[in-house]
């Protein structure tokens, strides 16, 4: 008997990983397909997905070796007007990728192959990709393309730096941890000083956090051998946002 490899499952509460606007005209399956077989070797699969209800947007399932996604090649008419507005570009028609669930120690695949995916919607259109949780846009010329095996932490996350605040702190966070399953970070700084060190050293242990797949334990100290610290996990909070609640945990070293 043939075993069939259960289809990982879609998040119905999720928001789409990138949100992409069309300057041409969309894209057929097929030719998102050759388009990735000649930039990643392939072969690309598409699939019709069977599990979104009836007059739900078509959604299909973009498979490259063990590694899946999801896309709507097109989203409805109503939903593009709201993108457009909302993100102020000038793109009529839009696709969404969208993530599969998989284990945080799996992520960094997962995550890589939908950023493929956009950066082909992008390319094949000519338009604009979002990236909902670093709120970041990419145009054809922005997207890093790297090697299969080559990850870059600063490609997928972004460190933001608030204001001050009572206590006379600024707030460095990172933006993008979600996407993996983990937690966002936070750490506070003094006033005054050089933003960037702790900018670059928080994408570093974003990075290492990634590739372990867990985010770290309150009270517990983590060491980081590769790049020289052992962090201290001072606490958890969740605060709200735009896509819905963001777990944070704050560090120290």
């Amino acid at each position: 008997m043939k075993i069939r490899r259960k289809a990982a499952k879609l998040s119905p509460s999720a928001p789409p990983l990138y949100i992409v606007g069309y300057r041409g005209s969309t894209p057929a399956p097929e030719e998102l397909a050759i388009w990735f077989d000649v930039e990643y070797g392939g072969p690309l699969r598409i699939q019709a997905d069977l599990g979104p209800p009836a007059g739900a947007p078509p959604l299909l399932r973009a498979t490259h070796g063990p590694w899946e996604a999801a896309i709507r090649l097109l989203v409805p008419a109503a939903d593009a007007e709201a993108w457009q507005q909302s993100l102020a570009w000038g793109h009529p028609n839009a696709g969404q990728v969208l993530l599969t669930r998989t284990l945080p120690s799996k992520a960094i695949d997962v995550v890589l192959h939908a950023a493929r995916l956009a950066r082909g919607l992008t390319l094949l259109t000519g338009g604009t990709a979002y990236d909902l949780r670093t709120q970041t846009y990419l145009n054809p010329s922005d997207w890093q393309d790297r090697p299969l095996t080559q990850f870059s932490a600063g490609d997928h996350v972004t460190v933001e730096q608030s204001d001050a605040d009572e206590a006379g702190r600024e707030r460095f966070y990172t933006k993008g941890l979600a996407k993996f399953g983990l937690d966002e970070l936070e750490v506070f700084r003094p006033m005054g000083l050089s933003g960037r060190p702790t900018s670059e050293r928080l994408t570093d242990i974003a990075e290492t956090v990634i590739r372990l797949g867990q985010s770290p334990k309150v009270g517990a100290p983590l060491t980081m051998p590769d790049i020289g610290l052992t962090l201290s996990i001072l606490k958890h909070r969740t605060v709200p946002s735009a896509e819905g609640p963001l777990a944070f945990r704050e560090i120290a070293w």
